[in-house]
């Protein structure tokens, strides 16, 4: 009969295949998904690092109209705010300042394609829309930076394909934790020697302390 020792080793032995074999499968499948993501931040960091070099990403262009409305009669701003948003056919996430004017209503609306800048008359009954067109270029680049997260409401999100893009960017972080955490103990299992491996995770560990201190100072 074989020993209990061995039996453990036997479960642990076919653990460690079984892991191993996912952890390949997770590289494969993953780094597909992820592919065309991380070209995107690759690219649109690029452009935010070297401004010069995309000047184009900077253009928009910029048109004013107004519009008669009927006043909202709800009490919270924000089912104002989206009132107005249906009566003039705008779509986007919502900024509201903190506090208004009396007699007037305005609020701001932003997503990668376009901004808008809302200012209501209430008395006149007029809405005046200043509105910011992005091209394409600027699209892309937006892509990088757009959560619609406010400081004033962190985390608080109108619009659905922001909430959809935030997910999948959640889904990127949690992919790339993966493949690293999977990377390290290919890395790990695979070689006999560790001495170089050891020399880069210190080499990255300690750039990243020192930008992380520099910034903090």
């Amino acid at each position: 009969m074989p020993s209990s020792a061995s039996a453990t080793s036997a479960v642990v032995s076919g653990f460690s295949r079984t892991f191993e074999t996912w952890n390949r499968k997770s590289h494969y499948y993953l780094g597909l998904y992820l592919l065309f993501f991380l070209w995107l931040f690759l690219l649109t960091g690029l452009m935010l690092n070297h401004g010069r070099w995309f000047a184009i990403a900077n253009q928009r262009v910029e048109t004013k109209y107004e519009r008669a409305i009927d006043v909202p009669t709800e009490a919270a701003d924000v089912d104002r705010a989206r009132d107005l948003m249906r009566q003039l056919k705008l779509t986007g996430e919502l900024d509201l300042p903190t506090s208004q004017q009396p007699g007037r209503f305005e609020f701001n609306l932003g997503r990668p394609k376009d901004a808008n800048q809302v200012r209501v008359d209430l008395a006149q009954k007029r809405a005046l829309v200043d509105h910011f067109d992005n091209g394409g270029w600027a699209v892309f680049r937006i892509f990088h930076t757009f959560s619609g997260s406010r400081y004033n409401a962190p985390g608080g999100r109108d619009w659905i394909l922001t909430t959809i893009w935030v997910v999948a960017m959640d889904a990127l972080a949690a992919g790339l934790i993966v493949m690293v955490l999977g990377s390290y103990y290919m890395w790990y299992r695979l070689k006999k020697r560790h001495t170089l491996g050891f020399a880069m995770l210190a080499a990255g560990f300690a750039s990243c302390a020192m930008f992380f201190a520099s910034f903090l100072r």
